[in-house]
């Protein structure tokens, strides 16, 4: 037979055990209201605008479908980087790159005084915005944010080479129309893209050859 003392040790030991349980069950549910509330909150990346036209030049995409084509870009084109890649990397990367435009807003590719304060505004804005999520994927997440930002690892580059191309064939889609409204001049595309090249020299090149220069041709595109 059990004595009381095995008894309270064994009544000891479930309560402890109980405890044990309840903390991560709260955990777990603490965990996961968080993951559900930075979802409901990118959701917010639909209502930001872009400057770039859709295809079919009915009306600007916004920012969450810039980032899901470019998603599918780097499935689908990935074997054209400069380097390997680690494609689902690449992927997170450009689909959380405009996150922090929820509260920063898009800034317009050649507004010069917009860039001005482009990025205090966008790291104020990830720290709010990936601060959501539980603190092991909010330091992951912010870490492929500031990747992206610093351009210096394969995947970056790659993510870098789409996010600028990806527009240009759009631009060039839509009948040049963005180029046109905006009365954009080649120096200006050149200037931007003057990195394109440092994640895929084969994209940038055919980019140049079959959207832009084109365009310049046409007149859609200023000559200098």
């Amino acid at each position: 037979m059990k004595n009381s003392s095995q008894d309270n040790n064994y009544k000891t030991n479930n309560n402890q055990d109980d405890k044990q349980n309840n903390n991560q069950e709260n955990n777990n549910k603490d965990r996961l209201i968080k993951q559900i509330k930075f979802i409901e909150e990118i959701d917010k990346e639909k209502l930001i605008g872009r400057q770039t036209y859709l295809a079919d030049a009915s009306r600007k995409e916004n920012d969450a479908e810039h980032a899901w084509h470019m998603a599918i870009m780097a499935v689908l084109l990935s074997e054209y980087s400069n380097e390997k890649i680690d494609v689902l990397k690449t992927m997170t990367m450009l689909l959380i790159h405009d996150i922090v435009e929820i509260d920063a807003g898009d800034t317009y590719a050649y507004d010069e005084d917009g860039k001005k304060t482009q990025r205090q505004r966008e790291l104020t804005a990830a720290d709010r915005i990936f601060g959501l999520l539980p603190s092991d994927q909010a330091e992951y997440m912010r870490g492929l944010w500031d990747e992206f930002e610093e351009r210096k690892t394969p995947e970056a580059k790659f993510a870098r080479t789409l996010d600028n191309i990806q527009p240009v064939m759009l631009n060039n889609a839509s009948g040049g129309r963005s180029w046109e409204e905006k009365c954009v001049h080649l120096n200006q595309i050149l200037k931007r893209n003057e990195n394109t090249k440092d994640g895929s020299e084969t994209l940038w090149d055919y980019a140049y050859n079959n959207f832009i220069k084109p365009n310049v041709e046409n007149g859609k595109i200023k000559e200098d």
